[in-house]
């Protein structure tokens, strides 16, 4: 990946400059040119279509409806060490999701007892002693998933692929779990499950010395150990499986997730639902014609440190704003806000450019307005009075810009779009909806007074922030705007976050990137780390989700492998994040 060097980088606030025109020439009907074709397949690829409503202000989830995708079932792996309770979880999970429990051990004796050509071939070899060939098992593996059940209920692999050939032999038949489930357990308590483990032979129901003792003296009397369940025996099973596992693992690696099988089976199943839940909730999808689906989310583009940004990395981040805002308010939320610190659009770095973050409320307002809706865009005005007069830095120039823009047809601009300012008097009855850009205090005033007195005239009408800063700043004197600030904070808090995605980087620096949160509605917190890969190329890897928004001590933990438990005061990698949520 190409470094940043922020000294070579050269910035402007000049409409010009901020274009993502190529052309070298500065003058304004530049950027509106150039921008326009840009502009047009940007409205082709993202109008998604919100069912017109009878009311001009309508925007419940009544107005489309929510439905599983029956075509793209669960697949889904399971492994684990033996008496890591992977029994248990298999039964649970089929129990919730209904999937098609598959173990290679009931297929072999399936097989077997039906007398099929498969089943004969293997018994031959179970009555040797010796081990069944891979291509027999894959054989009987692949046909059960081709049965109809499989097909559409989905299906839960019970510790199978065992060995690295395994897994590769079900890649080549286009087999690959949506997650695979790893149930992680220490070694000495593995043994102790075993080896304290005992059998009913009359009812087959398993036992624990210690923690699951028989419910009569009768039922102990009778009860038995199975020969595989000495501590010689355990400790060898472990070793087998400890040494085909890490070839599984680097297998599956993209959709492995780890998970701490040492805990109460209720516990346990809790985090291996919230998992798949999050894969079924990421095949939502909508009845009207165009509606986004989540699984078609390619990734987090690499080269986000290269400046300016190219188009298409441009474009997927648009594309994922919107998707997340559309979903957010047909659902019905009407107070949100979106967060979103690619190099482009981080105002902290010297190569923040306006102009991206105007295409961006231009993709937002023009998405809308195609599907009927009359948005205004807010911009808000010079605050405070003399010598204090003016507006953030980073909102200079940007009502002109906007009217220089290239918003399509001749009638959008005035008609389905409008620009205006923010307080309760830039509030018509005639608007849908409105796109706050960047609403923030400046030094010595503040702005949530009217965005409050918005968002009371706006009513059940939504009002989507884009990069808001709403926390106090200093007075003119330098002390803090103490006089309500609790009340301002709780305000701001109403707005819910309907997309977030911020890059991480170590503390005090803008480079390298380590990785990037990302959140998009209605979706989890995602954690992925930036790896570097052969040929200079780079990926960005999952490897945590939460259902709220993660700390910087739990961002550490995650990166550094760590459990709560284990971890210590951060060491200040990702403490900017701290700093302040407004």
């Amino acid at each position: 990946m190409a470094s940043l060097s922020l000294s070579s980088v050269h910035f402007s606030s000049t409409p010009s400059r901020s274009t993502v025109s190529t052309s070298p020439s500065p003058s304004l009907p530049i950027f509106r040119s150039s921008i326009s074709c840009h502009s047009r397949r940007l409205r082709r690829r993202l109008s998604f279509s919100l069912i017109p409503c009878r009311t001009s202000h309508s925007f419940g989830a009544s107005a489309s409806q929510i439905k599983c995708s029956l075509d793209e079932p669960l697949k889904v792996m399971i492994s684990g060490a033996p008496a890591s309770g992977k029994g248990t979880q298999c039964e649970l999970i089929v129990q919730k999701f209904g999937l098609v429990h598959i173990s290679t051990g009931d297929l072999l004796r399936a097989e077997v007892s039906s007398g099929t050509d498969i089943g004969k071939k293997a018994k031959e070899f179970m009555n040797s002693g010796s081990l069944v060939p891979d291509e027999i098992v894959i054989a009987m593996v692949a046909g059960r998933l081709s049965r109809e059940d499989a097909k559409e209920r989905g299906w839960l692999l019970d510790g199978f692929p065992r060995t690295y050939a395994q897994a590769q032999s079900l890649d080549k038949l286009n087999v690959r779990p949506d997650i695979f489930l790893l149930l992680d357990v220490p070694d000495e308590i593995l043994i102790d499950r075993c080896v304290g483990r005992r059998l009913d032979p009359v009812t087959g129901k398993i036992y624990h010395v210690k923690s699951y003792p028989p419910e009569s003296e009768e039922i102990k009397q009778r009860l038995v150990t199975r020969p595989d369940d000495t501590e010689e025996k355990v400790k060898s099973r472990l070793q087998i499986y400890k040494q085909n596992s890490k070839a599984i693992i680097s297998a599956y690696s993209d959709v492995m997730i780890k998970i701490d099988a040492n805990r109460p089976k209720e516990v346990v199943f809790e985090e291996s639902q919230t998992l798949l839940s999050q894969i079924q909730l990421k095949r939502m999808i909508r009845t009207d014609k165009a509606s986004p689906v989540q699984d078609n989310w390619r990734g987090i583009p690499t080269r986000l440190n290269n400046i300016p940004h190219s188009r298409d990395i441009r474009a997927y981040f648009y594309e994922d704003v919107l998707q997340a805002t559309v979903r957010s308010i047909k659902d019905g939320n009407t107070r949100l806000r979106v967060d979103i610190n690619i190099p482009e659009l981080n105002p902290e770095m010297d190569v923040y450019r306006i102009g991206t973050l105007m295409e961006l409320v231009r993709t937002l307002a023009l998405s809308f307005a195609d599907d009927g809706k009359r948005v205004k865009v807010c911009v808000q005005g010079s605050m405070g009075e003399g010598a204090l007069a003016g507006m953030p830095l980073q909102l200079a120039g940007t009502r002109k810009i906007l009217e220089y823009m290239d918003w399509g047809d001749d009638e959008t601009l005035g008609t389905f779009v409008k620009l205006g300012g923010i307080g309760g008097k830039e509030v018509d009855e005639e608007d849908d909806m409105f796109i706050l850009v960047a609403p923030q205090n400046a030094v010595g005033n503040c702005i949530i007074d009217d965005l409050q007195a918005m968002t009371t005239a706006a009513g059940k009408r939504p009002v989507v922030l884009i990069n808001p800063k709403l926390k106090d700043l200093p007075a003119s004197s330098g002390i803090m705007q103490t006089m309500g600030r609790e009340k301002r904070l709780e305000y701001a808090l109403t707005f819910d976050n309907c997309y977030v995605f911020r890059l991480l980087y170590y503390a005090g620096t803008q480079y390298p990137i380590m990785g990037a949160l990302r959140m998009s509605y209605p979706y989890r917190y995602e954690l992925y780390k930036r790896v570097n890969e052969e040929n200079g190329k780079e990926k960005y890897v999952l490897i945590s989700t939460y259902s709220e928004r993660p700390t910087p001590d739990q961002i550490n933990d995650a990166f550094s492998g760590k459990t709560r438990e284990e971890s210590k005061k951060p060491s200040g990698i990702w403490s900017f994040l701290g700093s302040g949520f407004f």
